[in-house]
């Protein structure tokens, strides 16, 4: 009962993981119309100067009518997710202040300013510019992204990608005929892979360190590194237990994974060690895949 009870809770912890990121991609597009709509509050601190100069008293407010901004904001799927999470940017003013007067003085919005083109499609290159030049550089937003989020430094990536993805998709300026960039392609499908793929690697954990053991027996075991041990469990798993996952598709998504979360030398060493794996379980005649060609690599 207890082994079930953690395994419920992992998965639990395990989702809420993968939400993070989704949440993490909402506040960066929220963050984003903030800044658009700090244009204002600059607006009326200009004209509150002392000695307001004609350009204060009469600036160039195009940043607010930003037509991707303006068609983010009306869409119904982000004002949904902006509620969901509670994000509000305006709690931090100063940050969205440093953000805009950095922004002020780049050449880049001056430009913006000044081009009378307002399409969707220019809208979308300042606020490119903005996130991936201002945003991303900006110390203390990178602070507080990771202050929330524990895992930033491994899921800033996918956000990066799923905000890049949504500048490019937006291709209407009716809020309603464009879409937020999903975790995956189709979530109902990959939700339940992913937590079969944890649930199974979990379940048969010793059996497949086991089989690892028994091919690195010349390695001292604090000479592998954590992470290529967990991802080659993971990989011997879907080897045995996602028969409609090509065998070559496998070892090759784990070798790419470990270039992204493991060592320089891992993905030889996880290479390596897989084939052995695999010529075992082959000659034990462990692997049913559906379809032909599924184990041929």
């Amino acid at each position: 009962m207890s082994d079930k009870k953690d395994l419920v809770s992992s998965k639990k912890n395990l989702m809420t993981s993968i939400d993070n990121v989704y949440e993490m991609y909402i506040r960066m597009l929220a963050l984003l119309s903030e800044i658009t709509e700090y244009t204002a509050v600059d607006a009326i601190e200009r004209s509150n100067k002392h000695f307001p100069t004609p350009e204060d008293l009469n600036p160039n407010q195009k940043l607010l009518h930003n037509k991707f901004i303006v068609t983010l904001q009306k869409n119904p799927e982000f004002q949904a997710a902006v509620n969901k999470y509670q994000v509000n940017w305006n709690s931090e003013p100063d940050f969205l202040k440093t953000i805009y007067n950095k922004l002020k003085s780049t050449s880049e919005y001056t430009a913006y300013l000044a081009d009378p083109d307002e399409s969707l499609e220019s809208s979308k290159e300042i606020i490119k510019f903005i996130f991936r030049k201002i945003i991303l550089k900006s110390l203390n937003i990178i602070q507080a992204f990771e202050d929330k989020f524990i895992n930033w430094s491994v899921d800033k990536e996918v956000m990066q990608g799923m905000v890049a993805k949504t500048i490019k998709n937006f291709t209407s300026e009716d809020p309603f005929k464009n879409k937020l960039t999903p975790i995956s392609a189709d979530w109902d499908e990959d939700s339940k892979f992913v937590q079969d793929l944890f649930a199974y690697t979990l379940r048969n954990n010793e059996a497949y360190q086991k089989m690892i053991a028994e091919r690195t027996k010349n390695w001292e075991s604090e000479r592998i590194a954590l992470m290529d041990t967990i991802l080659m469990k993971m990989a011997i798993c879907e080897l045995l237990n996602f028969p409609s996952i090509p065998v070559k598709v496998t070892i090759n998504e784990y070798l790419d994974l470990s270039k992204d979360y493991s060592t320089p030398k891992s993905n030889s060493f996880i290479n390596g060690i897989l084939d052995k794996i695999l010529g075992d379980l082959k000659r034990t005649d462990s692997i049913h895949k559906i379809g032909r060609g599924l184990i041929e690599e």
